[in-house]
This record gives structure tokens, sequence and C-alpha cells, in this order.
């Protein structure tokens, strides 16, 4: 359901974008940059976090992570992740293969600010076997991202 979502998407709005489908797990950094054949930090991870009203996907580098201090200056609150018990009905993705696209309701997304030190980054598509090429710039039209500065490399 969550790839076909995602493909779903692409041919809904003309996206001229692909879901990469591989043999191998891309389900964490690691393995999706071994995968792709990328530096660790291309692979634009998907971080879910639950605020006090709302769900958000944050996207950063791979190898960054979230600043608590960062956050709670951005949103006004620490950061909760989404349990794994929880991920795939706030999103429609499992765990491995969340992404900012073919969501099951609308999420605000918003882009850390490392990314802009990469033209291209990698996504999930929606499975753990998955990946989306799509350029930085390109990746903030589609998603309708706001930037943020919450992340720490």
């Amino acid at each position: 359901m969550s790839l076909s979502s995602v493909k779903e998407q692409f041919l809904r709005q003309g996206l001229p974008l692909e879901v990469i489908e591989m043999d191998t797990s891309t389900a964490t950094v690691a393995l999706a940059a071994a995968a792709l054949g990328v530096e660790p930090a291309r692979i634009a991870k998907t971080m879910a976090l639950r605020l006090k009203d709302e769900d958000v996907l944050v996207l950063a580098c791979g190898d960054a992570r979230l600043d608590n201090r960062k956050f709670k200056d951005a949103f006004g609150e620490k950061p909760r992740f989404i349990g794994a018990e929880d991920l795939e009905a706030a999103t429609g993705h499992p765990v491995g293969g969340v992404c900012p696209f073919g969501l099951s309701a609308p999420l605000r997304v918003f882009l850390d600010e490392t990314l802009r030190a990469y033209d291209v980054v990698y996504p999930a598509g929606g499975g753990a076997h998955t990946a989306v090429r799509i350029g930085v710039g390109f990746l903030a039209e589609v998603t309708r991202a706001a930037w943020v500065d919450v992340c720490v490399r």
C-alpha cells in the first residue's frame, strides 16, 4: 500500500520522479547509502515527530541528528518521535520506508538546513527497499516544505 501510494502521487501529480526498488534493505541510513552507492549524508532521513497538536515530518541529512534545543526553539516544545507502533497509522508508511510522499493524511513537512549542502538527496520511497532520487530544491517544492534549523552534524 505504501509504495503504491508514493507511485500514485507521482503519477497523479505528473512528477518526473520514480521509486528506486532494490533487493537489499534501505531501512537505515547506512543500508540505504550502501545500496545506492552514495555517502550517508545524501540519504534524506525522514523523522516522524509528534507535537502536542499535530504530527510533522522533518527531513535531514543522513549523518545529522536532531538537536533538542534547536528543535524546541523552532517548535516551542521538545521533540517526540512517533513510536513504531503508531508510525504506519500516522504516515501510511512502515518503519524504514517513511517519506514525505504518498502520505495517508496531510502532514506538514520541514527540511533541515543540513540538506542545503547537497544538490541531490535520496529519501525513502514508501518501503524498506526503496529510495527516490530528487533534487533538494524540487523536494522542497513537491512537499511544500518549510526550512528549519533543528539538526547538527
